[in-house]
């Protein structure tokens, strides 16, 4: 994401992380920026932290006689993933998910697989209830290292307006690009 600093004082700028809803715009697609490489003990541990000790996540034996021939990586785990990478461009100014529609899993995802995603923004609308905020509606697809889409989903955020977020100051000159 383009990163925004506030200046606070002088020669002092406060870095901003997330975007208010007057940032997005219908139409825009960020890509989401590290990818991330998941490891076979990313897999086993989230499996077996979130009591999900299906074989085909944490028993290479069992997995090797499957038509994958391999552990396959927790859907759950890619979900997490792939919705952590969104947060700096899409909900980093969120007080609240208001939830996922249409979660597709469109390609398997083995250890030692790295993730891209982009999302793009589908709607916006300001809250009726809350005149400080609006809802952001985007559509995140991930993507392995070889361009493979593995993953879509829909999401809202409720996004606080400019000037509202917890932590914001009153800027004493015009945010800043860095």
């Amino acid at each position: 994401m383009t990163q925004s600093a506030i200046k606070v004082g002088e020669n002092r700028y406060r870095a901003s992380y997330g975007r208010y809803l007057e940032e997005f715009h219908v139409g825009d697609i960020y890509e989401h920026r590290p990818g991330r490489t998941i490891t076979d003990a990313d897999n086993i541990q989230f499996s077996l932290m979130t009591m999900n000790a299906h074989p085909m996540h944490c028993d290479a034996h069992f997995a090797a006689q499957s038509e994958f021939g391999r552990l396959l990586v927790n859907s759950g785990l890619t979900l997490a993933i792939v919705l952590g990478m969104t947060v700096n461009d899409v909900s980093g100014k969120s007080p609240a998910n208001l939830g996922w529609t249409g979660i597709k899993l469109t390609h398997p995802v083995f250890a030692g697989d790295t993730l891209y995603a982009e999302s793009e923004v589908l709607n916006l609308r300001d809250s009726a209830s809350r005149p400080t905020q609006g809802i952001v509606t985007t559509r995140t697809r991930a993507f392995n290292q070889h361009g493979k889409q593995i993953m879509e989903f829909t999401r809202n955020s409720l996004v606080y307006k400019r000037g509202h977020a917890p932590g914001d100051v009153p800027p004493t000159g015009d945010a800043k690009t860095v």
